[in-house]
């Protein structure tokens, strides 16, 4: 079976690729490139559900997706 999941890219301060998956809390990986980000997600993914299946714990469950606004200071941003 196959499942698709949603993955925040994101580049941090030294130039590494960050992806986080928001379904799965604490599911994050790297790479130096986009790709290989993506890849090394993948693995987690994977690491994760097994882990799930083998602790016998369910899936995490979304409860709502949100967009809020917020006011940033020039300054800071």
């Amino acid at each position: 079976m196959k499942r698709y999941f949603k993955v925040v890219i994101e580049k941090d301060e030294d130039g590494a690729f960050i992806a986080t998956v928001p379904e799965l809390p604490g599911c994050v990986s790297d790479g130096k490139t986009k790709k290989e980000a993506l890849n090394n997600v993948k693995e987690a993914i994977e690491g994760y559900m097994e882990t799930l299946k083998d602790m016998k714990w369910s899936m995490p469950k979304i409860v709502s997706v949100n967009r809020i606004a917020v006011e940033i200071n020039a300054k800071t941003a």
